[in-house]
This record gives structure tokens, C-alpha cells and sequence, in this order.
């Protein structure tokens, strides 16, 4: 970030080494950066209320009528049975990809070498299940500071552009400017300006030739402890100049450094918030459905401010 230069492929690839945490809080670990949300952190984030003013960061549920195109390729359903004495209801989704609001469980992505986050292999994913870094082990919620990173605000745009992704150096910038100095733990929420985007890119399908945030930022999450990024426009594809994968982000960020990705967040309303309150850092609550085995979860993160 010093020279303010995308990486190399070369770069890139030793991402997967400089980045890497296997180990680092032990051989059975499934939290991954999530160990930096530590008992002290949650009550520093917990004194940030102060308004008492909460938030949604949830989209709503992707169904036909809600969404349709190439962004909800599997809509999700939802079915009402009712009668005479009340309702009830049944809904199914596929919530990976860019339409829901859901965060990735450590098992979702795989590094290189058939292996998972800590080394773990990844046959322990199986159409039944999976066996380690599953949802299920954060089920008692994730509770920190959250910090919005609002690139449109700060560049004077009403969205991220193609040709000028988010890179590490720029959320160095955000933070400067914002007066917040990045703490362990952090989660770390960064508004591309999805709503405007879709708006004027209507049929555009994603993930190819993305808008959003660049590699680049995987060096600012690392060396600030960061214990989550959440985004609403999510990664551009891998560059020219480092040719990485379509997904470069998820590629390393979940399998290599263990740390969560809270996708497909909505932040019109949070950056409106933190607007009127002065301040960008917010308390976030997390909370992962307990589904034994899931990749996954659909979640409807709360920001109190």
C-alpha cells in the first residue's frame, strides 16, 4: 500500500503466504479472524450506542417478484398456506451470489492443494455437509464495531466506476479523513454505491468486469486486524495486471486469511445514518442462523448507532 500500486500476479500469488493464518490460534481453529473480536472489543463496541437508533443492512429476500435477472439467477420462493384460523409460510433459496444478504462460512471457498481454511481438507465438504469450518460454529452471533467506509462519499461520485476500483490505500485514505483509526476486530463495511450502480446498470451481470473493491484491499484488512469485510458491491474480477480470479477477494479472504465476507449488503440507509449522527463507526450485530453443516447463512446484520 506504501507505493500505492495494484499487485502483480506475482504479488497476488504470494497473498496465499504473506496473508495466510493457518495456525495462528491454533490447529483447531474455526473462527479465523474472528478471534480478534475479543471480550474487550465487544464492550468498546457496545459503548458506541449512543443514539439508541438501529439499522438493517439486509436486502430482502430475492424472490421473482423482488428481483429478477441476472443477478437472482435461482430466485428464491416462498409459499403461504392459509385458512380460516391464521397463515404460515415456507421459503427456499440458494443465498450465494449477488442477490441476497448473507455471510460466507470458512468452508465456502478453498485454497489451492484440495485444502481448506487451517489446513483443513476440503473432502470435508460434502453434499451432506460440511465436517469443519461450517456456519454453525458462529452461532453465538457476531458482536463489534462496525466501520463504514463510504468510497461515493468520499470521492463525490454516486457509485464506484469500472475503471477506478476501491483499493487498500483508498480506505487508508477514508479512515484519515473520518478521523477513525482502524482497531482490531473491526468490521470493516465498505459502500461502493450498489443502489445508483444497478440503477444505471440495470441488465449488467455480475461478477464479470465488476465495479468495487480491488485484491489491493486484502493488504489494509490483514494489517489492520480486521475481523470482517462487509460490502454491497462486493470485488472487480481479477485485472490484467494480475490476472487473478474472477472472484480474487473470496479467493484468499476465506480460504487463506479466514476472514469472513458479509455479501450483498444494503448501506443507503446506514450511510444516511452515520450522516446524521456525525460519525461512521456503529455497534454491528451478526447473527448466523445454526444450520449444521452450511457454507452459509442468510443473516439481517443491525447497526446501532
Amino acid at each position: 500500500m506504501k507505493t500505492r500500486t495494484p499487485p502483480s500476479r506475482r504479488e497476488y500469488e504470494a497473498y496465499k503466504v504473506r496473508f495466510c493464518n493457518w495456525g495462528r490460534w491454533g490447529p483447531d481453529d474455526e473462527l479465523g479472524t474472528l478471534n480478534f473480536i475479543t471480550e474487550d472489543v465487544r464492550r468498546a463496541a457496545v459503548a458506541l450506542v449512543r443514539d439508541g437508533r438501529t439499522v438493517s443492512l439486509a436486502r430482502p429476500l430475492a424472490t421473482a417478484g423482488v428481483l429478477a435477472g441476472a443477478r437472482n439467477p435461482r430466485p428464491a420462493t416462498l409459499e403461504l398456506q392459509v385458512d380460516e384460523r391464521g397463515s404460515g409460510d415456507a421459503i427456499g433459496v440458494a443465498y450465494h451470489g449477488f442477490a441476497n444478504t448473507h455471510i460466507d462460512a470458512l468452508c465456502h471457498i478453498f485454497a489451492d492443494g484440495g485444502r481448506a481454511y487451517n489446513d483443513r481438507p476440503a473432502s470435508d465438504v460434502g453434499a451432506d455437509g460440511a465436517r469443519s469450518n461450517a456456519i454453525e460454529g458462529w452461532r453465538s452471533g457476531i458482536v463489534t464495531r462496525g466501520v463504514l467506509y463510504d468510497v461515493p462519499r468520499h470521492r463525490g461520485v454516486a457509485h464506484v466506476s469500472f475503471d477506478e476500483p476501491v483499493h487498500g490505500w483508498e480506505l487508508a485514505d477514508i479512515a484519515e479523513a473520518e478521523q477513525i483509526a482502524p482497531r482490531a476486530g473491526d468490521a470493516v463495511i465498505v459502500r461502493a454505491g450498489s443502489d445508483a450502480f444497478w440503477a444505471r446498470h440495470p441488465t449488467f451481470e455480475p461478477p464479470w468486469r465488476a465495479p468495487g473493491l480491488h485484491a489491493s484491499v486484502l493488504e489494509f484488512l490483514y494489517d489492520t486486524n480486521a475481523a470482517l469485510l462487509g460490502w454491497d458491491l462486493m470485488e472487480a474480477p481479477g485485472q490484467d495486471e494480475y490476472r487473478a480470479p474472477a472472484l480474487p477477494i473470496h479467493s484468499i479472504a476465506i480460504p487463506y486469511m479466514g476472514l469472513p465476507l458479509l455479501d450483498n449488503t444494503a448501506l443507503e440507509e446506514l450511510a444516511a445514518a452515520c450522516s446524521d449522527a456525525g460519525r461512521r463507526e456503529f455497534l454491528l450485530i451478526v447473527a448466523p442462523l445454526v444450520v449444521i453443516g452450511g457454507t452459509g447463512s442468510l443473516v439481517n446484520p443491525i447497526a446501532m448507532l
